[in-house]
């Protein structure tokens, strides 16, 4: 356990003796459903990933197992960083659509009455 001043890891990969890269399991800290679901699915859509999927191993424990099998000598950290990109990028597109229609809606609140 981390001491006080001591920065836990946010990611660990666990992997078991003798297995390859393309079988790790990935455990996230500080991270629920709101995470390990949707990155799930966008892994999921990866044509090199076999299986995708993630526990939370305990409900007074904040962090996941996200585990990913690929096929094709594939790394599993490939499927991970590119569904981790493109999450990013969704959000950022959302946010960047939730903001355009506030201030389409405050500009049309501003404007007077006819």
């Amino acid at each position: 356990m981390a001491g006080e001043g001591e920065k836990k890891p946010v990611l660990e990969m666990v992997q078991a003796d003798g297995a390859d890269e393309g079988c790790v399991t990935f455990v996230l800290h500080d991270e629920d459903h709101t995470l390990g679901n949707s990155l799930r699915y966008l892994i999921m859509k990866n044509g090199d990933v076999d299986f995708c999927g993630y526990t939370i191993t305990h409900p007074s424990e904040s962090k996941i197992n996200f585990r990913i099998q690929t096929r094709g000598g594939v790394a599993a950290t490939e499927p991970l960083r590119r569904g981790l990109n493109e999450l990013s990028d969704v959000c950022q597109h959302v946010l960047n659509t939730f903001q355009a229609r506030v201030n389409e809606f405050k500009e049309r609140q501003e404007q007077p009455m006819e």
